[in-house]
């Protein structure tokens, strides 16, 4: 009896293997899928404010769960500041020559953010970025212009509500400008990259900018609307007229999809302009705080 006991005990468990994502045809691991049955954070906005609807969003301000960034102009310790980049991973990257597009397929509904990275050999770089879900169906659109792309690499998180999401990525350079693009599921300390501070209603039609001490070396930046579609320009300037880096946004539903983004921002004199480019009943809520601070 105890022999018989014993063996059902070191019988292997079966266990559900989740069905995995591919990337440009190829199957992909699943130990990152693995570890999603364990997570508890949602991906709806309810990461970005707790108990804060739709509706309200606008009229007060968001709430966070942990202790909000502090504003660029108050003297805040760098301990406070300073995050764990969550784009620094070893995952490989895809070269995309100019004129030609990759696509990266999310089949699995756990996955519910990804993250793009793209970069130069010091070139700049000209792309746009699309999400597909479903034929003829692109409710996130992103066009994206770098002067430096090794410099300023373009570094983004893109929220994949649903099932059957694809990102695409078109390089609109020539052909003498290839860019580096890595598209992955996005990390599981995510909730760090979400977190909203005070920000501020930019109306429809409005300019919104905000200097960086020299000291910032790149911001985080998030876009979102009460549910209403979002066009935005984003802009990164070094004095006037000197745009370092431009991107456009679209996105159906900026509650479901908003827009995020960290923004490196070496040297001086760096300002963040935000431009709402619809009309005055679409107003959006930018919040902008820094991400890296040097200690020196």
């Amino acid at each position: 009896m105890k022999a018989c006991l014993l063996l059902s005990l070191a019988a292997p468990a079966v266990g559900f293997i989740a069905q995995p994502f591919s990337q440009n045809g190829k199957i992909v691991s699943t130990s990152y899928l693995d570890s999603l049955d364990s997570m508890t954070e949602s991906s709806t906005m309810n990461d970005y404010a707790t108990g804060a609807s739709p509706d309200s969003m606008l009229t007060s301000p968001v709430k966070s769960s942990r202790t909000a960034v502090a504003s660029p102009g108050r003297n805040t310790p760098v301990s406070k500041v300073n995050q764990k980049d969550p784009f620094d991973t070893d995952g490989e990257s895809e070269q995309v020559q100019g004129g030609s597009l990759k696509t990266w397929t999310f089949a699995d509904p756990r996955v519910q953010r990804a993250q793009v990275v793209m970069r130069t050999m010091g070139r700049p770089l000209n792309s746009k970025i699309e999400l597909w879900q479903g034929p003829d169906n692109s409710p996130y659109k992103l066009d994206v212009y770098l002067e430096d792309g090794d410099l300023r690499p373009f570094k983004a998180m893109i929220e994949l509500p649903g099932s059957s999401n694809t990102i695409a990525v078109r390089n609109e350079g020539h052909l003498d400008f290839p860019i580096e693009a890595k598209v992955e599921p996005g990390p599981l300390n995510g909730k760090s990259m979400m977190e909203v501070g005070k920000g501020r209603v930019v109306q429809g039609g409005a300019v919104y900018t905000t200097p960086f001490e020299p000291n910032v070396q790149s911001v985080k930046l998030i876009l979102q609307t009460d549910g209403r579609p979002m066009n935005a320009r984003i802009e990164l300037m070094q004095g006037p007229y000197n745009d370092k880096q431009v991107m456009e946004i679209y996105t159906e539903d900026g509650f479901e999809r908003p827009f995020i983004c960290v923004i490196e921002t070496p040297g001086v004199g760096n300002v963040v302009r935000i431009v709402n480019t619809a009309t005055v009943e679409f107003p959006l809520k930018a919040s902008v705080d820094p991400f890296k601070v040097d200690s020196d």
